[in-house]
């Protein structure tokens, strides 16, 4: 995914119900915030939070964290303010 600050929307999907849409991603579509422990068996191009990271994209307690960030988000969103997500690579670790 592409580094930059990408507005977030509430969306409703079959598949995952309410949850979080990325806006504006260059040359992507469909990248959604959703709960999946395991990057490269669960995602394609989503982003998924977790409670503890196990090692690079893996992580334990998904859903607990996207329930979380979902509780902070979602009141926010429904006020019809603006939520950001910034999005940086590990190059930036220091910053």
């Amino acid at each position: 995914m592409p580094e930059g600050t990408y507005e977030l929307e509430k969306i409703y999907t079959e598949k995952f119900g309410w949850h979080m849409h990325l806006h504006n991603v260059k040359g992507r579509d469909g990248i959604f915030i959703h709960a999946a422990n395991d990057a490269k068996k669960e995602l394609t191009g989503c982003i998924a939070p977790v409670s503890i990271l196990k090692a690079e994209g893996k992580g334990l307690r998904s859903r607990i964290a996207l329930d979380n960030l979902e509780a902070i988000v979602f009141p926010v969103l429904e006020k019809n303010e603006q939520v950001f997500l910034t999005v940086k690579s590990n190059e930036h670790e220091t910053d």
